[in-house]
């Protein structure tokens, strides 16, 4: 794990088997790094200060087909916009609280960015340290923030 300090919080990225597997809240770093920490740290670094709108980096997301499944839409959510829990269902054709609870369960939250992912008449949840106040921050650096008014 490698730790960045970020306006958003103390953020740990941790690496699985050659790839970024996780991202966490009040994360530490360890005694060594890797060159792919580094390299994420450094992105993590220039998205926080507006630098970066898309991360370029191995992902290893862990959990069932669906899990994966609604990871690959939200990375396919540019930087700045945002879809809905419904439009996430619809595409693949399941209730929009199974899209939630595979959101909430987004193992690289902010780099897989479920915080782009809304509720049809408000924002809905975030995981992450500071839960909704947190997904409004990363709205707001974006410029989705128009869609909170």
């Amino acid at each position: 794990m490698i730790a960045v300090k970020t306006k958003f919080g103390c953020l740990g990225i941790v690496e699985v088997d050659d790839a970024i597997g996780g991202l966490v809240w009040n994360g530490q770093t360890d005694d060594e790094t890797s060159p792919l920490l580094k390299e994420a740290a450094a992105q993590l670094t220039a998205y926080a200060e507006g630098r970066l709108q898309k991360f370029d980096l191995p992902l290893s997301v862990r959990g069932s087909d669906f899990q994966r499944n609604v990871c690959e839409i939200m990375l396919a959510i540019p930087f700045g916009e945002t879809r809905t829990y419904g439009d996430i269902a619809r595409e693949l054709d399941c209730p929009a609280q199974a899209v939630g609870q595979a959101c909430g369960g987004n193992p690289i939250p902010v780099i897989i960015p479920c915080h782009r992912v809304l509720a049809a008449n408000g924002l809905g949840g975030f995981s992450g340290q500071g839960g909704v106040e947190s997904k409004v921050a990363l709205l707001r650096h974006e410029g989705a923030a128009g869609l909170l008014i």
